[in-house]
């Protein structure tokens, strides 16, 4: 029997019957729990009730249910089950979960004949499985093969059997895995680094395995040896002792291991010293990615994005700030040459491209022009970057004007829209995380005024993470009341105010933090608008004498109260320094008060090289988000050079106690 003829078997049970009046709500709720139990029989019941109600969310309790038996499907079940929701999200999702299936199956057959239709297409292991069927096709797929596969995070069978079957096809090369192994090593991605050292052989995941722990010891127990797999290893033990011990690693390169290894495998371990240097803000980074490029010669090396971006902020932090350009023009040189790189359109590169080549130029010298052009292609209102482009040519640009109202039917369009209220409707049940993708999927070829209707929606209801992040999908048409709200301004001001501290940096600190939901919950524990930790509202509240218990981090007053009172305590801790705290306020004080320690470096340079990605992005964005926020809220709008401060370098006398 298929599974659309179980489960209508099922459904016509006496048991159906005594479900019918569940509540709209629990049902979903109910489905969702029987599915995370793996009580099949329950959710069937659950399904039934679901369906003949025609339940706004039937889709998803018919989803849960399928999923639930995908293992011992059939294309037919599959086939009916599209047709029950076409266009739907749970379809295109249900047909990304069934082609991994066929990939595992190796039904190359229905996955050849499915795949067309998969309109999200965002799964690299599927992407694997497609292009290991276009291979068997007779289709010479080995440039986007070897790329996807490089690009593969962690180990997972699609693109391990690309991989392997390329391979043994002569359309991969051994080459070819020892990079995607040095590449995975670098990452610190086990499962990719056992899946590239079992394409290799046994003896490649021996030795792996014996150098795992201590690999710099392994470099002194097996030696070079003069073929490629003894050199190829010990490259492999070097970044892989990097990772732990630069300064080692860099003296067993100098001493040894640089004139015995081919100049390639000595750039690429110089390469990944000098990345971990640059990661603990060592002032030496800089002298070793010269070394690696020297080694390296002509030939442009494979490196990844991550270690030529270091380069460049290596470049920028190096001699006391003063900054070396050649080195930090070839890094981006080579990240701009990067095919398929997302780390190459990043505008941070353009910017100080551009600042480089105008203090190493005189002006009216073509670098000096080449520097003007960049600047004036960047200069935005908008970001943080086009913003410092901007005030490098003395301008500043006026925000975007406010597009045409919304007409009646625009909005009664995104109100009809029944993936929008689909997903509305799973925000409001607690299934965010299920809400988001419906949502998502359902932008997707929207005009800019289905956006802005779409965000209008969203915000009318309060949800303010949808609507903030659907307004910024826009192009030409630009709503920055939608794209920077100010919700609880009767309470957000005043509570400001009283802790001395500027709205519109509050503002763009929560726009990052929280979105505004006031029911946010990090992976952390943190909590609420202001996406407060529990020890530091404790420890806050002692110190400035408010009351605490656990259970008020959820209340948004309070949670706004505290929140304000620690920032205060932050930014007095780093001299008013906005971008300092705002590092601080995200990855604790601690860490930024090492970060500052070195040359006294250009705020800029400074915020470029906080160490993590995260904090790194949430400090640009917060003090972007707080200079548009000035302007809207009316008041004093200082450029975004006067937030950052000029300089920041080590403390001038003891710091505070902050948690």
């Amino acid at each position: 029997m298929g599974l659309v003829a179980l489960a209508a078997a099922l459904c016509l049970g006496a048991g159906v019957q005594a479900q019918t009046n569940t509540d709209s709500s629990d049902l979903v709720l109910q489905a969702r729990e029987a599915q995370r139990s793996r009580d099949a029989q329950r959710l069937s019941e659950l399904n039934a009730q679901a369906q003949s109600q025609q339940h706004l969310l039937a889709s998803w309790v018919d989803y849960w249910l399928l999923g639930l038996r995908l293992a011992e499907a059939r294309q037919s079940d599959l086939e009916a089950f599209y047709a029950r929701w076409p266009g739907s999200y749970v379809e295109d999702r249900m047909r990304n979960d069934w082609l991994l299936e066929l990939g595992k199956r190796r039904d190359w057959k229905n996955f050849a004949e499915d795949y067309p239709r998969f309109r999200m297409n965002d799964d690299r292991e599927v992407r694997c499985y497609a292009l290991l069927t276009e291979h068997l096709a007779g289709r010479d797929v080995r440039r986007e093969a070897r790329a996807t596969w490089l690009a593969q995070r962690d180990g997972d069978d699609g693109c391990q059997l690309l991989a392997s079957t390329l391979l043994e096809a002569g359309r991969l090369t051994r080459e070819d895995a020892w990079l995607k192994l040095r590449l995975a090593a670098e990452a610190n991605r086990p499962r990719a680094m056992q899946g590239a050292a079992r394409l290799l052989g046994k003896t490649v995941e021996a030795e792996l395995k014996l150098m795992q722990d201590k690999p710099l010891r392994y470099l002194n127990r097996k030696g070079a040896g003069d073929n490629l797999l003894r050199k190829e290893l010990a490259t492999l033990a070097l970044v892989r002792g990097a990772a732990s011990e630069p300064d080692a690693a860099a003296e067993l390169l100098r001493e040894r291991w640089e004139r015995q290894l081919p100049h390639e495998l000595a750039a690429w371990a110089w390469a990944q010293v000098a990345r971990v240097s640059a990661l603990r803000l060592q002032p030496e980074a800089a002298d070793h990615y010269e070394q690696a490029l020297r080694l390296q010669g002509r030939q442009r090396p494979e490196w990844s994005d991550e270690t030529l971006a270091w380069a460049a902020r290596a470049a920028l932090r190096a001699d006391e700030g003063r900054g070396r350009p050649a080195l930090l023009l070839k890094a981006v040189d080579l990240l701009e040459q990067q095919e398929g790189s997302s780390a190459a359109r990043d505008p941070a590169w353009a910017f100080w491209k551009a600042r480089m080549l105008r203090a190493s130029h005189p002006a009216g010298s073509p670098q000096a022009a080449q520097a003007q052009a960049l600047f004036q292609g960047l200069a935005s209102p908008l970001s943080f970057y086009g913003k410092l482009a901007a005030e490098e040519l003395g301008l500043r640009p006026a925000l975007p004007a406010a597009p045409a109202p919304l007409t009646a039917a625009e909005r009664a369009q995104a109100q009809a829209h029944p993936g929008l209220a689909r997903a509305l409707r799973l925000i409001e049940l607690g299934l965010r995380n299920e809400g988001v993708r419906e949502w998502n999927f359902s932008l997707r070829g929207m005009s800019d005024r289905e956006l802005l209707a779409a965000a209008q929606l969203a915000c009318e209801r309060e949800v303010w993470d949808r609507c903030i992040n659907t307004s910024e999908r826009t192009r030409q048409e630009i709503d920055l009341n939608q794209r920077f709200p100010t919700p609880f301004r009767k309470e957000l001001l005043p509570q400001a105010r009283e802790a001395g501290l500027d709205p519109a940096y509050v503002y763009g600190l929560i726009r990052q933090e929280s979105r505004f939901m006031t029911d946010a919950r990090s992976h952390v524990g943190a909590s609420g608008l202001m996406q407060v930790m529990p020890a530091t509202a404790r420890w806050t509240a002692k110190k400035v004498g408010l009351a605490y218990k656990p259970e008020l981090l959820t209340d948004r007053d309070f949670n706004l109260r505290i929140g304000t009172a620690y920032l205060r305590l932050v930014l007095d801790d780093f001299g008013g320094s906005q971008a300092m705290a705002a590092a601080a306020y995200n990855a604790g004080p601690g860490r930024p008060r090492r970060w500052r320690e070195g040359p006294r470096l250009d705020a800029a340079v400074w915020a470029e090289n906080i160490p993590f990605n995260e904090t790194r992005d949430y400090v640009k964005r917060v003090l972007s988000n707080a200079t548009i926020y000035a302007q809207l809220l009316g008041g004093d709008a200082p450029e975004l050079r006067a937030r950052l401060g000029r300089a920041i370098g080590p403390a001038s006398g003891p710091t505070s106690d902050l948690p």
